[in-house]
């Protein structure tokens, strides 16, 4: 008999039952799990994530969206059936159930909650810039993640323009955000343009405009190297090094096996 985990006694009871479990599903891999939990975590009254927190929000629907972006891929390499188009479908239903689910409450909860916070602390700003500093870092990493999952459904559903322009607003925006705010080693910055000339090569189409932002974030972040902090140097190199492999893949061949910056825990 299979038992739901939110049933879990007094799992609900405090905040922190919810971060402990999230992190216990995780070592787990129970990543199904692992979204329900921080779900309820995005919903908690007053209190916002922290960058810990995420990063579990990132990793737990990260894992269950690839599996199906994985499944979508390898289906289509299969010839057409009647029962093959049905099982398609459903697989496809899966995905844009997810992404509309972290989309939610992306758009409703999180990214309304940093700007209104965003918008609290500016009234009073003295002694206030780090505060500030954290607060545009969290509006990056979740505009990041929006034009991430419309990316994901615009890669699926080729033929909704919608999420095309949605995930290029969303990441264009972040952009703006984080060219103003954080440092061209930070890794959500690096992740967000590897992510956004990911878009610009395979979703738009506009190769010359990949390799422009993928070479302009990679330029910019060499040029401030000494600056990378210990705590991030893995990330950043990492994630500079992937922007440095699609270059060279973009201006050499025609293939379509980008890197791009979901796959990395900490980088998000």
């Amino acid at each position: 008999m299979s038992t739901d985990i939110l049933s879990i006694k007094d799992l609900q009871a405090k905040r922190e039952n919810l971060v402990y479990m999230a992190r216990s599903a995780e070592v787990a891999e129970r990543y199904e799990d692992m979204c329900k939990i921080m779900k309820l975590l995005v919903q908690w009254d007053g209190t916002s994530l922290s960058a810990d927190e995420r990063n579990l929000l990132s990793v737990a629907y990260k894992n269950v969206i690839g599996m199906r972006r994985a499944s979508c891929r390898t289906l289509k390499e299969y010839k057409n059936s009647e029962w093959l188009d049905k099982y398609k479908l459903l697989v496809e239903d899966e995905l844009k159930d997810i992404c509309k689910e972290i989309l939610g409450l992306l758009q409703k909860t999180l990214i309304p909650d940093v700007k209104n916070e965003i918008k609290q602390v500016e009234m009073n700003l003295k002694g206030q810039e780090a505060k500030i500093m954290d607060l545009q870092e969290a509006l990056v990493f979740y505009l990041k993640m929006t034009g991430d999952y419309h990316r994901y459904l615009a890669e699926i559903f080729t033929d909704d323009n919608e999420n095309v322009e949605a995930a290029q607003s969303t990441y264009t925006a972040a952009l703006d955000i984080a060219q103003k705010h954080l440092i061209p080693t930070h890794p959500i910055r690096l992740g967000l343009a590897l992510n956004f000339s990911v878009c610009y090569y395979e979703i738009l189409k506009d190769q010359p405009k990949a390799c422009e932002l993928a070479k302009g974030a990679f330029d910019a972040a060499i040029s401030k190297l000494d600056s990378i902090d210990e705590a991030s140097y893995k990330d950043s190199t990492l994630i500079m090094q992937l922007l440095r492999d699609n270059l060279t893949l973009w201006t050499t061949t025609d293939t379509n096996e980008d890197g791009e910056e979901d796959g990395t825990e900490n980088a998000e």
